[in-house]
């Protein structure tokens, strides 16, 4: 495509008019922002986390069970807050997955026109949620809905978190799953169909496998934006840096201890200050390894097994 393109900018007068000229320039621009802005956010990072791991270990900081780092004598152990994140992480996608899968499925193969228009409305809808809204949510609705199942639920605790966490992503999931369901050829379906099997046998014999990857892709990329959620997080689970097993207990998450600290908690140019980009880093770390995983099934569609 780029040699096409490099070979047609030379024909013609108006390839070389100073306004083709300009919007080229202006394109380049964009481009360069855009790689020095990443490089940036990378470089920053990367240089306050080498003077975090300059004092403090790197073993130190992912096998220590305990996060105090105003305390009389410092703790940066990093893996109650990291244990948090992958429980909301986990749970959210526990939540989302089967609810947004369904979702697809049926807006691709059983939703009427008018029904397929409403429902996804209503899932666009609630893509557009402000996560502080969801947060307010979970606080009015769902902590209180635990609380008469479990009455021995905290105030703020994990399960609440992942269950609105859960619903935050569920678009995220429908939306990139029925792109993977609609990728598969109609001529498979149909062939199916006239065969004789049931259209959910189609779905569950042909499709599934056929979009086995951008299935797997769509959940990966929703776990990445569920990693690093932070209001929902900080005002339904709380910010107890322990490491809690029970979803009925509080947590603190690496988001919300990096929201925490951006408060002023911390001065420019201490450990404490140091630690919201350590924590940040690894952060950042996490959540584009998931989201790179997701890009490559993306790039890489399953071909169709025959059975």
């Amino acid at each position: 495509m780029t040699a096409e393109f490099d070979g047609f900018s030379g024909a013609g007068a108006a390839s070389r008019a100073p306004s083709e000229r300009l919007a080229r320039r202006a394109f380049a621009a964009c481009a360069l922002l855009a790689a020095a802005a990443a490089a940036a956010v990378v470089g920053v990072l990367a240089w306050q986390t080498v003077a975090f791991f300059a004092e403090v270990p790197v073993a130190r900081f992912l096998t220590e069970g305990a996060w105090a780092p105003f305390s009389e004598e410092p703790r940066f152990g990093v893996l109650p807050l990291l244990a948090a994140t992958a429980q909301i992480t986990a749970g959210a996608a526990v939540f989302a997955t089967p609810a947004g899968l369904a979702t697809a499925v049926y807006l691709s193969y059983y939703a009427g026109v008018r029904t397929e228009r409403v429902v996804s409305a209503s899932v666009a809808l609630l893509a557009g949620v402000p996560t502080v809204v969801l947060g307010c949510f979970a606080l009015e609705f769902a902590t209180p809905a635990l609380e008469r199942l479990w009455p021995d639920v905290e105030a703020f605790n994990g399960l609440a978190a992942c269950l609105v966490v859960g619903l935050m992503i569920l678009p995220t999931v429908a939306a990139l799953s029925r792109q993977a369901l609609d990728s598969v050829p109609r001529p498979l379906v149909e062939a199916g169909l006239a065969l004789g099997a049931s259209r959910g046998r189609v779905v569950a014999r042909i499709v599934a496998p056929a979009a086995g990857r951008g299935l797997a892709a769509a959940v990966l990329l929703a776990m990445a934006r569920a990693a690093g959620e932070t209001m929902i997080v900080t005002m339904a689970a709380g910010n107890q840096a322990r490491l809690a097993w029970s979803p009925l207990e509080g947590l603190r998450t690496l988001t919300t201890f990096i929201a925490q600290m951006n408060m002023g908690d911390a001065a420019p140019g201490t450990l404490e200050y140091r630690a919201v980009f350590a924590a940040a880093a690894l952060l950042f770390l996490l959540a584009f390894g998931v989201h790179a995983i997701g890009r490559a099934l993306l790039s890489r569609p399953a071909p169709v097994r025959s059975r």
